[in-house]
């Protein structure tokens, strides 16, 4: 089984575990991570820069999150990151933080990375550690938050919820926020590598927890995204907060001055696994993502289009029908359920996802709340850009560009602006500094910062 594919089917993100050493032992590693794993088997720094040329012939801007274990174990990590940005990809570093000293952020920065991705799952040394399995692994990841602003280096928070730190949740967040974090994702278990032997939260449990953070998610609106990760429930919450409150209207007028509209609303696609996102595994596997251990192909002997475009297991999740209450769920279009938990539990990836509380009532499908849309392909520009502006934009990472795109224009319109420069994106940007929907710094700094890496962004 085999699907054509579109625009709304390119690999916009793209998570690549560089290895399954770590100096950690986490809990619940994916990956099943640590120091005792060998690397003989992991990409070689040509392979992974002939891979990322396939994806970005195919994807143009793509968003790489490079991560492993603990990618900053690899001495090629910089190599690599400017191979991808040289390319036009914006790059992300997924670490668990211990490691980042203001040398290693120097030269991250150097080589284009844009932000780190660190974990962060309490504030309690107790906890963050014995879950980590590092003791004072807590004390130095605090102490390489704070060398990251230093470093002018986005920070992105990660922390996966338990039943022993849900109640540190608020907190969290407000030192996430304290510390100019331009995102707080907060993950739910998926029981896969060292996970398997875990137990996740109960159905109602998770429900109260997506309530939580549909409330942090409003309450730190134009400061700091917050969003749920592996746990695509809360769409269906975000969807019937935004009917109840007769939010209705605002929807076609997304990208306007005075939209209230939720940012989660922009997605218009389920589960992104094997639609607008994938990872590659160490040894070079593509799967939908780093939850799903279900191989689409290998990198080694296929190339990333030729897996991309004939993987039945891809195509399954982009056209395939969902199963039990997920297949009959009147949000089945803009939630869907994990497709990793789901085959984590019945070995199926459209299989129903037991996490969910929720009983469907057999209506028709929600549709997206917005027109305009995260991996949408702009639409025909209603203003002149200039050239040098074009060719920013084309840095901008293809699944937010149409949002982008039309943000700026609306920004240029209400200021009586007759073109789109270079001059009005720098403005964009310094008058639009946190909210990744409205104000999309992290993107926003790619259209306005130079076209090489080690540019001051």
């Amino acid at each position: 089984m085999t699907e054509a594919v579109t625009a709304e089917h390119l690999p916009h993100v793209v998570a690549w575990n560089l290895t399954r050493r770590c100096n950690l032992a986490c809990a619940h590693c994916y990956i099943s991570a640590g120091s005792w794993q060998g690397t003989g088997t992991d990409l070689t720094t040509a392979e992974v820069r002939r891979i990322m040329d396939e994806i970005l012939a195919m994807a143009g801007a793509p968003l790489f999150i490079l991560s492993g274990g603990e990618p900053l174990l690899r001495a090629d990590l910089e190599a690599i990151a400017e191979h991808a940005t040289a390319g036009g990809a914006t790059v992300v570093v997924g670490t668990n933080g211990t490691l980042l000293s203001a040398e290693r952020i120097g030269s991250l920065r150097s080589a284009g990375v844009q932000g780190v991705a660190v974990s962060v799952d309490s504030l309690s040394e107790r906890y963050h550690d014995r879950f980590r399995h590092g003791d004072g692994a807590l004390a130095d990841t605090l102490a390489a938050v704070d060398r990251l602003a230093e470093g002018e280096l986005d920070l992105v928070v990660q922390t996966t919820i338990t039943r022993g730190n849900r109640a540190e949740l608020p907190a969290l967040a407000a030192w996430a926020a304290e510390r100019g974090a331009v995102s707080l994702n907060i993950y739910f278990l998926v029981a896969t590598g060292r996970a398997a032997g875990m137990e996740g939260l109960a159905p109602a449990e998770n429900e109260a927890v997506l309530e939580e953070i549909l409330a942090l998610e409003r309450a730190y609106r134009g400061r700091m995204m917050v969003r749920a990760k592996c746990q695509p429930q809360l769409m269906r919450l975000a969807y019937a907060a935004h009917a109840a409150a007769g939010d209705a209207g605002n929807a076609g007028n997304a990208g306007n001055a005075g939209d209230t509209v939720s940012p989660l609303l922009n997605y218009a696609t389920r589960c992104p696994c094997g639609v607008h996102y994938c990872r590659v595994t160490p040894e070079g596997k593509l799967t939908p993502c780093p939850y799903t251990p279900v191989e689409a192909g290998d990198l080694r002997r296929q190339s990333f289009a030729d897996i991309w475009e004939r993987s039945p297991v891809l195509a399954s999740l982009r056209a395939g029908e969902l199963g039990g209450r997920c297949g009959r769920c009147e949000y089945r279009e803009v939630c869907g359920g994990c497709r990793a938990r789901a085959y984590a539990v019945h070995g199926e990836l459209l299989a129903e996802d037991p996490a969910c509380v929720y009983e469907p009532a057999g209506g028709p499908p929600v549709a997206p709340a917005r027109t305009l849309t995260y991996g949408a392909a702009p639409a025909a520009p209603t203003l002149p850009w200039t050239e040098d502006a074009r060719a920013r934009m084309a840095r901008v990472p293809g699944f937010v560009r149409a949002v982008v795109c039309k943000r700026v224009e609306g920004y240029a319109r209400e200021r009586g602006y007759a073109a789109v420069t270079p001059d009005v994106l720098d403005e964009v940007r310094r008058e639009m500094p946190v909210d990744f929907s409205k104000k999309l710094p992290f993107f926003l700094r790619r259209a306005a910062a130079g076209t090489g890496p080690g540019k001051d962004a």
